[in-house]
């Protein structure tokens, strides 16, 4: 349980700060906020979502230049509420130990809401993260129109995130390439295969390579490399950052008729690209928890372009090194990189007392990586 509050007037609790999007709706935000009523008096409780989508430093912004957007996406009245929902488990335990100033509220971000990512600046320091940003407030007011004191009002920073789907279909991506030369015959072929479509993070990955020589050119050596493929949508931008990479010259150079079978493991780390410029990850580069940013996924029926924020994607890569004139071959394999989802009811307590209790602390203390309610 996490609470941030400002001291004597305001408090709000919430169970966890990340939040599932499972491509076809996302868990609410929900929580519990504490006021004294004296405090209150002719005010109300209001509590809004706004997500910044940052997609340049702000160092940079000169002469009215902004390369940010800021947008609320939902505002709603908490107390006195004005939606009859019945309170969930833990917040019902929460108004119990609590009593009568305690009052619940679910905040339901929208579908087309992109998912939390932030850029990497490597060595380099800015002000502001860059990337998407989402910011629950809790705050007393007249109306949802005021602006709020900052004494009036508690901000905490929230994710929304997206994880690996149970039933998501298991396949072993291949991809089979050649290359021909003008001045001679025959053609290097190249055969790239994964154990499976889904990878979790620092998990290795393990690729079968079966290369067959079939020209008079000779292959000097193999990369292959983890790449990351980052679209920002606000900016159309595309760039790829390799997460990954090793180079081998085992069994090189293969010459005319000649075939090699390889097996090459690789495993992409946010740990070893901390001074790696544009970086797409799920938290800061500072925090011992933050991993590399997980694949967008999109949901049935949805269109891909149609998606909002920042895209990430990844493919393994393999580069032959076909000499000076030879050039390179080149074979991408399209893969996705997820947190994994424990089953439910997998890691509830066992005994039923245990479950009842709760335990609180401040919320800027609490790690990401174990916030998630997988229950």
């Amino acid at each position: 349980m996490l609470l941030s509050w400002y001291p004597g007037k305001l408090t709000v609790y919430l169970g966890r700060r990340d939040f599932v999007d499972n491509t076809s709706s996302t868990d609410p935000i929900d929580g519990v906020v504490v006021c004294d009523d004296h405090y209150l008096q002719d005010r109300k409780i209001f509590a809004s979502v706004t997500v910044t989508y940052r997609f340049g430093r702000e160092e940079d912004e000169v002469m009215g230049l902004s390369f940010s957007k800021e947008m609320q996406l939902i505002c709603q009245q908490v107390h006195p509420s004005l939606v009859s929902a019945a309170p969930n488990d833990v917040q019902q335990r929460l108004m119990n130990k609590i009593g009568g100033d305690a009052h619940p509220f679910n905040l339901h971000l929208p579908e087309e809401a992109p998912v939390s990512v932030q850029l990497s600046s490597g060595s380099q320091h800015t002000a502001k993260p860059l990337g998407v940003i989402y910011e629950l407030q809790v705050y007393v007011a007249k109306d949802s129109t005021e602006i709020p004191h900052r004494r009036s009002a508690v901000s905490l920073a929230v994710r929304k995130v997206q994880y690996c789907p149970l039933d998501s279909p298991c396949r072993q991506p291949s991809a089979v390439v050649s290359k021909g030369f003008v001045f001679s015959s025959g053609k290097i072929n190249l055969e790239v295969s994964l154990d499976k479509d889904v990878y979790y993070h620092d998990e290795p990955l393990s690729a079968d390579l079966t290369i067959n020589n079939n020209s008079k050119k000779s292959v000097k050596n193999i990369k292959c490399a983890v790449v990351q493929h980052i679209e920002v949508t606000m900016t159309n931008n595309h760039f790829n950052r390799e997460v990954a990479s090793v180079e081998s010259k085992e069994g090189c150079p293969i010459g005319h008729k000649g075939m090699v079978k390889k097996n090459m493991t690789l495993t992409p780390q946010a740990c070893n690209n901390k001074v790696k410029a544009g970086i797409a990850l799920d938290g800061k580069v500072k925090d011992a928890d933050a991993n590399l940013a997980s694949s967008t996924l999109v949901g049935t029926g949805k269109d891909p372009n149609d998606a909002l924020g920042i895209i990430v994607s990844y493919s393994f890569r393999v580069r032959l090194n076909c000499g000076a004139l030879g050039g390179e071959l080149v074979a991408d394999l399209p893969f996705k990189l997820m947190h994994p989802v424990s089953v439910p009811g997998e890691s509830r307590p066992q005994n039923a007392k245990e479950d009842k209790k709760i335990e609180i602390e401040e919320f800027a203390s609490f790690r990401r990586g174990f916030s998630v309610d997988q229950h």
